[in-house]
């Protein structure tokens, strides 16, 4: 898996789209106004994604190429490796479990924006 396949993966799902809201070199792709993966481009072989807090564990206990993630709260974020163990079709399924845990907790606010767009 490569970081274009992800970008261009992500960049396709409902209201996504991605910034540089840290620095130039933290590529983030947010769903309305929420961050669901940041690709470090210095270190373009792990990508950081939010996740459920048990399945979290469980992912790192079964792979090497899953722990938490740097500058994150690590109850939250994975970061994966993209050169490791992680088969590339779990990797899309986690990027669509991130982009599923940040819809979920929505505000209000948020909901009515994200059901606006098509």
């Amino acid at each position: 898996m490569d970081i274009e396949t992800i970008r261009e993966y992500c960049l396709k799902k409902k209201a996504t789209f991605e910034c540089f809201p840290f620095d130039e070199v933290n590529l983030v792709f947010k769903v309305v106004d929420r961050m669901f993966l940041l690709i470090d481009l210095d270190r373009p072989e792990w990508i950081s994604m939010k996740c459920d807090p048990e399945y979290a564990i469980e992912l790192r206990e079964h792979y090497r190429g899953i722990e938490p993630a740097y500058h994150f709260n690590k109850k939250y974020w994975n970061q994966v490796s993209l050169e490791a163990d992680v088969p590339d079709h779990l990797i899309l399924s986690l990027i669509d479990h991130s982009y599923d845990e940040v819809i979920k907790k929505f505000t209000r606010k948020q909901r009515v924006a994200y059901n606006e767009l098509s």
